[in-house]
C-alpha cells in the first residue's frame, strides 16, 4: 500500500472543481494507493523524477511516486486542456 499525499497547490485545484468533478477525482486518486501504475496511466519523460499522469474522466491527475518510501503524491490536478500550461 502507497500512502497519498496531496501538494497545496494540487488541494486548491481540486477545490476549486465543481462538486461533481470532485467525487470522481479524489476516489481516482486514493484507488493509487493500491496500484500507482493504473491502466492508462503514462510516465512523464523529461523528468529526472519518477512523474506519472493518469487521466480521469475529463481531468488529469500528474503525480509522484516515490518508491522508496511507497508515497503516491498528487502534484497537479486540472482539466485536460489545460494540464500541460
Amino acid at each position: 500500500m502507497y500512502k497519498i499525499t496531496f501538494k497545496k497547490s494540487a488541494e486548491k485545484e481540486i477545490q476549486k472543481s465543481p462538486s461533481s468533478v470532485i467525487l470522481k477525482i479524489v476516489p481516482g486518486i486514493e484507488g493509487l494507493s493500491i496500484n500507482p501504475r493504473l491502466i492508462g496511466s503514462k510516465k512523464l519523460h523529461g523528468s529526472k523524477e519518477n512523474i506519472w499522469l493518469i487521466r480521469i474522466g475529463d481531468y488529469k491527475v500528474v503525480y509522484l511516486i516515490a518508491e522508496e518510501v511507497k508515497i503516491v503524491e498528487a502534484r497537479r490536478v486540472g482539466h485536460r486542456k489545460d494540464i500541460y500550461k
